[in-house]
């Protein structure tokens, strides 16, 4: 393993590298990845920014990392709290800056399935559905996702079903960082121990990777924050991230 990068390290990692100074993010339910991307951001950048869960919280500070993301304990020692239609009022009016929500599959504009796997009618799987992110994904100034599974399955030609249009500004998985250029994601890098190669046979939409390299490894100061929010390892052991 490349020194530095794990699967799951590379994806929290990269995650909170997509925060910028001054910005309002969002970090929802069932999101363990990014909650701890936000809370790395705060412990090893200078600059600030403002960070909203969906347990409420606005620039908490936990006593404690809990395990779910939605814990009421990411709301202590907020400077206010937020309800859910708080979100939404944000995202509608423009002042999102950047939301992380999760997908099930991802297609090459970016675009989310979170309702169902295979024929809607009879479908293989079905999936918990979009929640606030068919309405954060489309009105959020940029949104980001992740997978811990980087395949064919998950990085999709063509979704089973469209649940949230409006596309992924951002997509990290365990061997690669995707951003979105002119409409479509493009590779901008891929973890020291995969290739480019690689990275194609294991997505089925087409990209461009003009410019794309490998990831430059964590900072001192983020390995060292996010040492410190997972001591023991338990968030990377729950994950069960693997390169491949």
């Amino acid at each position: 393993m490349s020194e530095g990068w794990s699967g799951f390290s590379y994806i929290v990692t990269n995650l909170a590298r997509f925060i910028r100074p001054g910005e309002i993010t969002f970090s929802g339910v069932n999101s363990t990845p990014p909650m701890l991307a936000c809370l790395l951001a705060k412990k090893a950048y200078d600059w600030d920014f403002i960070y909203i869960n969906v347990a409420g919280g606005v620039d908490p500070h936990p006593s404690q990392i809990p395990l779910s993301s939605s814990d009421p304990v990411l709301a202590e020692d907020s400077a206010s709290i937020f309800a859910n239609e708080d979100f939404y009022d944000l995202c509608a009016r423009g002042r999102m800056d950047l939301a992380f929500l999760g997908a099930a599959q991802v297609d090459g504009a970016g675009n989310a399935n979170n309702s169902a796997i295979g024929d809607w009618h009879k479908p293989k799987v079905r999936l918990p559905g979009g929640g606030g992110g068919a309405v954060m994904l489309p009105t959020a100034r940029r949104a980001c996702t992740w997978r811990t599974e980087h395949s064919r399955r998950t990085l999709v030609e063509k979704l089973d079903f469209v649940t949230s249009a409006g596309g992924f500004h951002g997509v990290v998985t365990p061997i690669a960082v995707f951003v979105k250029r002119e409409g479509r994601l493009a590779l901008q890098s891929w973890h020291p121990e995969a290739s480019l190669e690689e990275v194609r046979e294991r997505t089925s939409f087409g990209f461009d990777a003009e410019g794309a390299a490998p990831t430059a490894l964590p900072t001192a100061r983020e390995a060292a924050a996010l040492a410190e929010l997972d001591p023991d390892g338990q968030f990377e052991r729950d994950a069960k991230v693997a390169l491949r």
